[in-house]
C-alpha cells in the first residue's frame, strides 16, 4: 500500500503547478484522501481533503480559491491544482489518507512529499 506525490518545483509567485497523488496496492475509490505540508521549522499541516463517499472537498482557509483537489478514480490518482502561489506555500508536499473536514493529521498511510518552492 503506497502513494507517490509528484508534481512539485520551483515556481515564481503568482505561477502555477499540479501536483498528483498515485496510489499503488489499493483503490482510491473508498478512501478520502488528503494533501498536507510541512514547511521548514513548521508543523505539518492539512491543506485539502476530498471525501470519497460524495466527492465533498475541504480546504485550508489559506488557500482557499487558489487550490483545487481533485480525483480520478480511472488512474487511481487525486491531483491539487495550486494557483496563485506565494511564498509562504513554500512546503513540502505530501498526500495521505485518511483525511476529514477539519484536516486532521492521521497516522494513516502517507506518500514521500514533493517539494514547492515559490520564490523570484
Amino acid at each position: 500500500v503506497q502513494l507517490q506525490a509528484s508534481g512539485g518545483g520551483l515556481v515564481q509567485p503568482g505561477g502555477s503547478l499540479r501536483l498528483s497523488c498515485v496510489a499503488s496496492g489499493f483503490n482510491l475509490d473508498y478512501y478520502n484522501i488528503g494533501w498536507f505540508r510541512q514547511a521548514p521549522g513548521k508543523e505539518r499541516e492539512g491543506v485539502s481533503c476530498i471525501r470519497s463517499s460524495d466527492g465533498n472537498t475541504y480546504y485550508a482557509d489559506s488557500v482557499k480559491g487558489r487550490f483545487t483537489i481533485s480525483r480520478d478514480n480511472a488512474n487511481n490518482s487525486v491531483y491539487l491544482q495550486m494557483n496563485s502561489l506565494k511564498p509562504e506555500d513554500t512546503a513540502v508536499y505530501y498526500c495521505a489518507t485518511p483525511c476529514d473536514a477539519r484536516l486532521r493529521l492521521y497516522g494513516g498511510t502517507w506518500g514521500k512529499g514533493t517539494q514547492v518552492t515559490v520564490s523570484s
